[in-house]
């Protein structure tokens, strides 16, 4: 808690340091981040590994049936995510992201770079180490962590209402005993099976303009007790009792 909390006051610092001084990264401006610390303003034209750090985070903040790539290259895309993030959070929505951008994101996430609200934990009820799926065991967890933070993008938009996991990863055996579909979004990491305090419907409709390509909901088979929202590269939505 006491992390949290200092990390929150640095970051308070360095978005009244970018907005009344407006400078880059100077003497008193960076905080170091338990996680990932950007060094460099970051705009179109721009790229690299901190952009690719960059997209993860704001790969929630996109339009209604569009997905952003992790590739590191800071286009009209990333620009117009970061924008979107920055108009949520009350930061000024220029598309450009400097101190006051990562200072949001520094007091959103934790040391284990998840964001605030979802944990590991929760995206993995199945095994510790994440191995057995479709994927490495490094690549599960890497696509869980882009499912969280789509997520947090959510749950944000809903009016920071709790949103709860009811499923995550699975391995082969695990998706076996639930009598899960043999090519399951599950098996890869980047799915998660929800239920909240919002209903069922908001949540499969909001999921639209969040980056998640494959959103089965009520109406469809077997998903009258959840939402599930997953990163397929075959886009498919179906709740039918939700009008999608």
């Amino acid at each position: 808690m006491f992390v949290r909390v200092a990390r929150l006051v640095a970051s308070l610092v360095m978005i009244a340091s970018g907005v009344v001084v407006g400078v880059g990264f100077g003497a008193g401006t960076a905080a170091a981040d338990d996680c990932y610390t950007w060094g460099r303003t970051l705009s179109q034209g721009t790229s690299g590994s901190d952009v690719t750090q960059l997209q993860i985070r704001v790969a929630g903040w996109v339009t209604s049936g569009e997905r952003l790539s992790y590739d590191g290259q800071y286009g009209a895309r990333t620009a117009a995510a970061v924008a979107k993030f920055q108009s949520a959070y009350g930061l000024t929505a220029d598309g450009v992201a400097g101190p006051a951008t990562y200072a949001k994101i520094y007091s959103l996430q934790d040391a284990d770079c998840t964001p605030v609200h979802f944990s590991y934990a929760e995206l993995n009820k199945c095994n510790a180490d994440w191995s057995g799926g479709a994927v490495s065991a490094a690549m599960a967890k890497a696509n869980a962590l882009k499912t969280m933070w789509k997520l947090e993008a959510m749950r944000h938009a809903l009016g920071d209402v709790p949103i709860t996991i009811s499923s995550g990863f699975r391995s082969y055996a695990c998706n076996s005993a639930v009598g899960g579909s043999s090519t399951s979004r599950h098996l890869y990491g980047d799915a998660a099976d929800l239920t909240g305090s919002v209903s069922l419907c908001r949540l499969a409709q909001q999921a639209r303009t969040h980056g998640f390509s494959e959103i089965l909901g009520p109406g469809y088979p077997d998903h009258n007790d959840h939402t599930h929202v997953a990163l397929d590269p075959s886009p498919y939505w179906s709740a039918p009792t939700c009008g999608i």
